[in-house]
């Protein structure tokens, strides 16, 4: 999506109910951190750091953890969320649905679907067609990570993929540098014109344009 479409996309969503701040969450935590569906579906109130240094730890393919910084404003909203919901002994669910019950992938492509569908109206009068989707999030996330100047690497280990070929071997990706690169890319609350990337130069690399069909 263009950041236009995600700015739009956010200033439609409703403002007010329980269901209203938990699709808004969501949707935001799905852009600040490129997370896939499965990991959002597993996400827990354990897994949250919401602090000074806000931070999630996701855990995805292979068995593995990664921790990804979270915008305050994006922390903000996780805070105000986990306030509406009961209180459990077991691991409690981040996500979940008017029952109380973890929302499945099924359940967060459908909240997806229903708050973008004026963006599909759009595209289909326009001639355009695009299976808008959770995973549209994650390759959002990466496209603008990258117009905003954030190396690549650093990307890499922010979606916690692992299929980027590269001659040069890097040492695993840290936090701090991550968290430069959350700061490079605001939040749609917050982003001004002044504040958007130069010319993608991305659009021009064939390498680049593999890797993001591949995320």
């Amino acid at each position: 999506m263009e950041r236009n479409e995600i700015e739009s996309l956010f200033g439609s969503l409703p403002k007010s109910g329980q269901r209203a701040l938990r699709d808004r969450t969501l949707l935001l935590f799905l852009y600040n951190t490129g997370a896939r569906v499965q990991e959002v579906a597993d996400l827990r109130e354990k897994s949250l750091e919401l602090g000074a240094e806000p931070r999630v730890h996701l855990h995805g393919k292979g068995d593995k953890w990664r921790a990804c910084p979270l915008w305050k404003e994006t922390a903000d909203l996780l805070r105000q969320l986990l306030a509406t919901q009961p209180i459990s002994e077991s691991p409690r669910a981040v996500f979940t649905s008017h029952r109380g019950r973890p929302l499945t992938r099924f359940g967060i492509y459908k909240i997806v679907r229903r708050h973008t569908r004026q963006l599909v109206r759009t595209e289909i009068s326009s001639g355009r067609r695009r299976n808008v989707s959770p995973h549209l999030f994650r390759h959002t996330t990466a496209v603008h990570l990258l117009e905003s100047g954030v190396e690549l690497n650093v990307i890499r280990g922010w979606l916690g993929h692992v299929g980027l070929d590269t001659t040069n071997r890097y040492a695993e990706i840290n936090l701090r540098m991550k968290q430069k690169a959350v700061e490079a890319c605001q939040p749609p609350v917050s982003t001004s014109s002044e504040a958007l990337p130069r010319k993608p130069v991305w659009r021009e690399d064939a390498e680049l344009l593999k890797w993001l069909k591949s995320l």
